[in-house]
């Protein structure tokens, strides 16, 4: 690649990165101020409710599956300027979440104990946990629309509307959790439960402005005609995508599920550590999601277009990209840990397990951002979204998964072994990432040359 060349990619990268993944903070910065607010209350709260979003994470494992797949086809439709189809696209992605939200919606609304049950066996965990999932499940019915618009947003170059709107969430989250946590002036305290209704809030202002936004852009506003456009030939070509990226995301969602269930059997101090130190991961990680996702986005256009040889030398540049993030976690990690350290109220042995597992994630963070760029964002954007479900299935549930079930339920290990065992899987992937990449198999355009 020449100097220019290498000028083009990294401007381009930069207008999409910076944005991209300042609105992946903002996000994390949502969950994290509830679980901020809640470290100040008890480490049971902040125990059960990280619990009980691991509903909403599984729900997000399915919305995001269909979300990335409808993204990656808008990528590459809005790369050759085809509007349409990319709307077309929206819609489908639409249709497909709020089904996905409305389900999950009445699980957690109706069954909300027997959901905690899955988690854990400590009764006080259970107890503040459903009381939280009855009420956070109306936020469910706005998340999965609400994602397929702001996705858009980012595909098609608006990324900095979606930043503007997680700003304003992160404001109206820290001032409706301090008063309905906390409880200020007329304002009852009401523990964790207030962490849930401020979750409402911010879903709804979200859904809310994405929607007026979107409507008033005419290449990306939505009629009823779109809504209700059905095409067999679409509806194919997505489903090319969607199974990869559906194994991918449960493979991976469901071993972090599992991860809470192992260590809600350790005992509360290594859940709450454990907690806290997925706060810390959340924020720090924010950067890499933002490469990840520019890399999605540029790829694909130029797939699109089918710019395939410049595609492939984009491509070679997120090696280095990829590497530069994963130094950049690691500095975060150093900088991020010793605050939320001194921040939370822990037990002394939920303090120490904590400093021991930032300590680790140092490391699972420096593979992450390898596994990010290219199993996320390079390698689905050409259609190539089988690889990250083979690695997940290997690596996760072949590996570290079985170990750290043996290590927990018949050789009792100690805390620290089972949970490092359980992280290994993001390492062992790396070695593998080359040997996928050079098959050439995710340089694809996806795109149809008369489309409906």
């Amino acid at each position: 690649m020449s100097a220019a060349e290498k000028k083009k990619f990294k401007n381009e990268l930069l207008a999409l990165a910076v944005p991209l993944a300042l609105q992946r903070f903002l996000t994390a910065l949502v969950g994290a101020s509830d679980a901020l607010m809640l470290g100040r209350l008890t480490q049971d709260a902040i125990a059960a409710v990280s619990l009980a979003n691991q509903i909403s994470f599984v729900m997000s494992l399915f919305s995001g599956a269909f979300v990335g797949a409808v993204s990656v086809m808008i990528a590459q439709y809005w790369g050759r300027k085809d509007y349409a189809s990319a709307k077309r696209f929206l819609a489908m992605g639409i249709r497909y979440t709020a089904c996905i939200s409305f389900i999950f919606f009445l699980l957690a609304f109706t069954i909300p104990t027997q959901l905690m049950a899955i988690f854990t066996n400590e009764p006080e965990l259970i107890r503040i946990g459903a009381d939280y999932l009855r009420i956070v499940s109306f936020s469910y019915l706005f998340v999965g629309i609400s994602g397929c618009l702001l996705m858009m947003m980012k595909v098609t170059g608006f990324a900095k509307i979606s930043v503007r709107i997680s700003a304003v969430t992160v404001i109206v989250d820290m001032l409706a959790d301090l008063f309905l946590i906390y409880g200020i002036g007329p304002v009852p305290a009401l523990g964790a439960n207030g962490s849930a209704y401020s979750t409402i809030a911010v879903e709804a202002i979200a859904l809310i402005w994405s929607l007026i936004w979107c409507q008033r852009k005419a290449e990306i506003c939505l009629d009823r005609r779109n809504m209700l456009f059905f095409s067999k030939s679409y509806e194919k070509d997505i489903w090319k995508i969607i199974p990869g990226m559906l194994a991918s995301s449960l493979s991976w969602g469901f071993s972090i599920t599992m991860h809470s269930f192992i260590l809600g059997h350790l005992g509360t101090d290594a859940t709450a550590a454990s907690s806290v130190t997925e706060v810390t991961t959340q924020l720090t990680r924010c950067i890499t999601q933002g490469l990840a996702a520019g890399s999605g986005i540029m790829i694909g256009g130029l797939l699109g277009q089918n710019k395939l040889d410049e595609a492939r030398k984009y491509g070679e540049e997120f090696w280095r990209v990829a590497f530069i993030s994963g130094v950049i976690n690691i500095l975060l990690i150093g900088i991020v840990g010793p605050l939320v350290y001194f921040f939370y109220v822990l037990e002394p042995r939920a303090k120490s397990f904590l400093v021991q597992m930032l300590i680790f994630n140092a490391a699972y963070m420096f593979a992450l951002a390898y596994n990010a760029i290219f199993t996320v964002g390079v390698f689905p954007a050409g259609g190539d979204s089988r690889y990250d479900a083979i690695s997940v299935f290997f690596a996760t549930w072949c590996f570290s998964i079985p170990l750290a079930l043996l290590g927990c339920f018949v050789f009792h290990w100690p805390v620290m072994v089972v949970y490092c065992v359980m992280c290994l899987d993001e390492i062992v992937k790396v070695p593998f990432l080359r040997l996928r990449y050079k098959k050439y198999i995710w340089v694809k355009n996806l795109t149809r040359e008369n489309a409906e």
